[in-house]
């Protein structure tokens, strides 16, 4: 049977590079998150190009006889998109179009397409059209390559430099008209969470697709929107939520992901400040993925990037229905266990079992281990409470409505 996904998708290849940085296992890795993303963007991956080399090279990222495999693999199978693992420079992309005469798509590019498709509130869609036009700014001559032949030398200095340096200005006034959006946006969501009171404040964060919308609705009894495709929540949702006798808001934020556009940083600074004023942060995690211990460390290292790692935290660990592991034989009994061959038990028994931050083993999806994890949030919360209200008894609150 034809896949019809495939049918109607648009084809696209993969490029990658192994390097100093970067080993076989990670750009494997990379390369398998940038399908993802492809997929969730609507294409179809059709095949993959990797290049062993130091660094990438600073004209083409990868060398000439590379660039000229993955062009004669293009035309033969009439591909009109390549989309490149690495932020690629403007004079990169532009070597890269006249080798392979497509599409050149980078993953930063590729991350704000799906922001494009996913914003709905007007807040959203203001923060990634902002990032779009940074993104954009630098690379406009690409657009314009149809001026080539009249720009450059003597009597050669009028449409085609007059026409970049125009839109060149649109854009530069469009993002300071967006970020002067921003800023009364930002004031409004401010104000709105002064609003809210006194209140703790628990906020959901972690890598893309690990669940944090499944575990808002279940928690909340709300209908947040959640799919398994990266990215599939980027507006933030608050909803206030009540266990045993103590209220506090629960927020749910975007997913953060490796390589994570710098523009995007910048521009969700209103989303971002909902963790940035969270009491206590949890932090979910996938571990059904085999990289989960990377993910965390990604999400640590954007977690102080915005000065939050040192927020009260407890670390979730989702998707418990979903992990799987390969057994041992018998005769293998004497070989040392790779992380590969875990169990659950046997990671509670490593590192963490040592960590500062509590763990918590559940499924969302199937409602497993539930309790636990809201006997642990209680309390986390309960010490917070009990610190900012040290004279009144919890039931100070009137809340009319079943507890989570």
């Amino acid at each position: 049977m034809i896949d019809q996904r495939k049918v109607t998708s648009e084809k696209a290849i993969l490029i990658g590079i192994i390097s100093q940085q970067q080993d076989e296992i990670q750009s494997t890795e990379y390369l398998d998150e940038l399908e993802f993303l492809t997929m969730t963007a609507g294409g179809v991956a059709v095949k993959r190009f990797v290049q062993k080399m130091e660094k990438p090279n600073p004209k083409t990222f990868l060398g000439a006889g590379k660039l000229e495999e993955v062009r004669d693999y293009i035309i033969s199978n009439t591909i009109g998109t390549a989309i490149f693992d690495d932020e690629l420079s403007p004079a990169q992309i532009r070597n890269i179009e006249k080798v392979l005469d497509c599409k050149i798509l980078d993953r930063t590019n590729l991350i704000l397409d799906i922001f494009a498709q996913r914003a709905q509130t007007s807040s959203a869609k203001t923060q990634v059209e902002l990032a779009q036009c940074q993104y954009l700014l630098p690379r406009l001559t690409r657009l314009w390559t149809h001026l080539d032949k009249q720009k450059g030398g003597i009597g050669m200095r009028g449409p085609g430099e007059t026409e970049i340096e125009t839109d060149r200005r649109i854009i530069r006034e469009k993002i300071t008209l967006l970020k002067k959006k921003l800023l009364t946006i930002d004031k409004q969501m401010a104000v709105q969470r002064k609003n809210r009171g006194k209140m703790v404040r628990v906020a959901l964060v972690g890598y893309t697709n690990v669940g944090k919308s499944t575990l808002m609705n279940v928690i909340s009894k709300s209908d947040v929107f959640a799919e398994n495709k990266l990215f599939a929540t980027l507006d933030t949702t608050v909803r206030k939520v009540v266990i045993k006798n103590i209220p506090f808001l629960l927020t749910d934020t975007v997913g953060f992901i490796r390589k994570l556009p710098t523009q995007l940083v910048e521009s969700f600074k209103s989303t971002l400040d909902e963790v940035r004023e969270a009491d206590l942060l949890l932090h979910i995690v996938d571990i059904s993925h085999p990289n989960f211990e990377d993910h965390i460390a990604s999400v640590n290292s954007i977690l102080n990037d915005i000065k939050c790692a040192d927020k009260p935290s407890l670390l979730v660990f989702n998707k418990i229905d979903a992990y799987a592991h390969e057994t041992i034989e018998e005769d293998d009994i004497v070989t040392e266990k790779e992380k590969k061959h875990f169990t659950l038990q046997d990671w509670k028994k490593t590192w963490m079992n040592d960590y500062d931050v509590a763990s918590i083993f559940i499924s969302a999806l199937n409602k497993k281990n539930l309790e636990n994890f809201k006997e642990e949030t209680y309390e986390e919360v309960k010490k917070i409470h009990t610190q900012r209200f040290p004279y009144n008894d919890f039931l100070y609150y009137e809340y009319k409505g079943e507890d989570a």
